[in-house]
């Protein structure tokens, strides 16, 4: 049955949160399921389904829903003209490619909800709630994470526009004008959100890690964010040979240079982690060219990415700095040379103090542990908390990881992360 034959649903009948909450869910994984898992390219029919998904949901209730210059959805209530300063409760659309159903998507949920309550209440509100519902902040098809956030404080430049979706497809300046975003405003930089109307940035986003199933904690507070170090594409470069005919001291082998640099970068990782630094490093992407695959050739180019996160920026660069030691080294022993794309930094941050206060008092009256915890994945609120508006992060409990087809959210902990955030938003009003 396709999307046009199924009966639309009234998002007004249902009697609880979690019912509503596992509509949605089942709604966005019906129109972006890949088959194997959800993929919700930025910028693409699958993104715009699951906006148009949350927005019926939003007009549903009455409420208004504005566009901002680079594509991005803001939901208020109807009593809220959109002047006055807000917390803005945000999270994203997007997806990796045959990712989980959660990632982004919940903290959007949280948000809508917590307007359904507001709505419901009555409460006339000093400082108004409004969702923040963002494109792109995957780095999965552009290379760039926080695209959709980014944009609204001048962080896109021309080398972002340029790349191309999984590096062969359509660039990102062609994907946002075909979303109908005029790009004029990015390519010159320009700050597209007025900082002066935020109280707060806060976002809900599902655990991408063990720590809390391992602490049974239904949702805590989050008290930073790492930042990154990233090369999309690095290509050794060596010698094509005959396998039999080339003896070791005379070969340029690609992929044993690729090897020999994996090795020693592993090892000063494991050693800066006994020295108590925060970090992680990671290379996700690695080939060969599949046109010159032979059993009997010595593998002449090996393409691979790079990836360091820390919470520190003077840990990012100081490994950074190992990385490319590492490679001059190697290029020598191993008569290879390694050609770099432009490195693309995002930078790490910390929550603000007082919002942390308020999110930990909040999770207490909620009769939750207060307890905090680092993101080691980037989100949109470390760009928010980057450019000066006060931001924090709840994170609610997720089985088996994420970025992958078999993220384990329960409902009942995103609702109890839910009533954190409303609990903090309607505190000072």
């Amino acid at each position: 049955m396709n999307a046009a034959s199924q009966p639309v649903i009234d998002w007004t009948t249902f009697d609880t949160d979690e019912a509503l909450a596992e509509a949605i869910f089942a709604e966005l994984a019906r129109q972006t399921g890949d088959g194997i898992g959800i993929t919700r390219e930025c910028y693409s029919p699958q993104e715009d389904a699951a906006l148009r998904i949350f927005s019926d949901l939003a007009v549903a209730h009455g409420f208004a829903i504005d566009t901002d210059p680079v594509g991005n959805l803001v939901v208020r209530m109807d009593d809220d003209d959109g002047t006055r300063p807000a917390h803005y409760i945000g999270s994203h659309a997007d997806s990796v490619p045959q990712g989980g159903n959660y990632d982004g998507a919940a903290g959007i949920v949280a948000g809508l909800i917590c307007l359904i309550r507001l709505q419901k209440s009555g409460r006339a509100l000093t400082t108004p709630v409004r969702v923040l519902m963002l494109r792109g902040e995957e780095s999965a098809f552009f290379g760039r994470a926080n695209i959709g956030s980014r944009a609204l404080f001048g962080m896109i430049d021309a080398k972002d526009l340029a790349a191309k979706s999984r590096g062969v497809g359509r660039t990102l300046a062609e994907a946002m004008t075909a979303t109908g975003i005029d790009i004029a405003p990015v390519r010159e930089a320009r700050t597209l959100f007025d900082k002066g109307k935020a109280t707060s940035y806060l976002e809900l986003h599902i655990e991408q890690g063990p720590v809390m199933i391992d602490r049974k904690l239904p949702a805590a507070v989050v008290s930073g964010i790492r930042g990154n170090l990233r090369h999309r594409r690095v290509v050794c470069r060596g010698e094509a040979g005959h396998s039999g005919a080339i003896p070791r001291w005379l070969r340029k082998d690609a992929v044993f240079a690729f090897a020999d640099l994996i090795g020693r970068l592993d090892e000063h990782w494991r050693v800066l982690l006994e020295r108590g630094l925060d970090l992680v490093v990671t290379t996700g992407i690695v080939g060969t060219d599949p046109d010159e695959h032979a059993l009997s050739r010595i593998p002449g180019e090996v393409m691979f990415s790079f990836e360091v996160r820390s919470q520190s920026h003077d840990t990012l660069e100081g490994f950074y700095e190992l990385f490319r030691s590492e490679c001059r080294a190697v290029g020598q022993q191993r008569g290879v040379v390694f050609e770099f794309d432009d490195r693309v930094y995002t930078e790490p941050a910390r929550m603000d103090g007082k919002i942390i206060d308020m999110l930990s008092k909040a999770a207490a009256d909620c009769g939750l542990d207060p307890q905090t915890l680092p993101s080691g994945a980037g989100h949109d609120a470390a760009v928010f908390a980057n450019a000066g508006v006060p931001s924090g992060m709840v994170f609610v409990r997720n089985a088996n990881g994420s970025h992958n087809p078999h993220e384990a959210m329960e409902v009942p902990d995103l609702i109890r992360g839910t009533d954190v955030l409303y609990k903090a938003v309607t505190a000072s009003n």
